[in-house]
């Protein structure tokens, strides 16, 4: 049993990555691992500083939200992200969450697997690119942990239509299931 920690970014209601992400979640549990799931909605992520001196310190000085996050994602095996594709690129939301984890660089993480779940309008997987090197590029950063699986979903525009691309949603569900 690991212990799997969903980082959903998307703010929209009835979000299209938030659904396969749930999907995600479904086969983890199935496959007996304990998953616990945080929506960025309704978060207060300050922008990172850039003093580093969470790295001196272990832990940032903004008292925010990001806090509980980052601790979270320390103690989790597995973290799955999230993301809408706004732009050719994850969320902002995720973006400064990511930024904001500078504090556990050279920390004693237990994070070795990770999983990107995303969705776009566009159906071209080349939509996808930049989000992808954007989470391999803070992967990189931690020498133990391995980008494992990339749901991508795309052609998935209107809120709640993910649940019409079967195939996207079965995906999820198997990846979840065989981490």
């Amino acid at each position: 049993m690991k212990k799997v920690l969903i980082i959903s970014s998307s703010l929209r209601h009835n979000s299209n990555s938030e659904l396969i992400a749930d999907e995600f979640a479904k086969g983890a549990v199935q496959a007996g691992h304990e998953v616990e799931k945080v929506s960025l909605k309704g978060k207060n992520i300050a922008f990172c500083k850039g003093c580093l001196s969470c790295i001196k310190t272990g832990s940032c000085f903004i008292k925010d939200d990001a806090i509980e996050i980052t601790e979270k994602m320390k103690n989790a095996e597995v973290i799955a992200f999230a993301t809408p594709v706004y732009y050719y690129s994850m969320s902002g939301q995720l973006k400064t969450l990511l930024d904001r984890a500078n504090s556990l660089y050279g920390s004693d993480y237990k994070f070795k697997d990770i999983y990107l779940l995303a969705t776009a309008a566009e159906n071209e997987r080349s939509a996808a690119e930049g989000t992808i090197k954007g989470i391999q590029g803070w992967v990189d950063c931690f020498e133990r942990a391995e980008l494992k699986g990339i749901v991508f979903g795309g052609g998935i525009d209107d809120a709640g239509a993910a649940v019409n691309h079967q195939d996207v949603m079965k995906a999820a569900f198997e990846l979840g299931k065989n981490i």
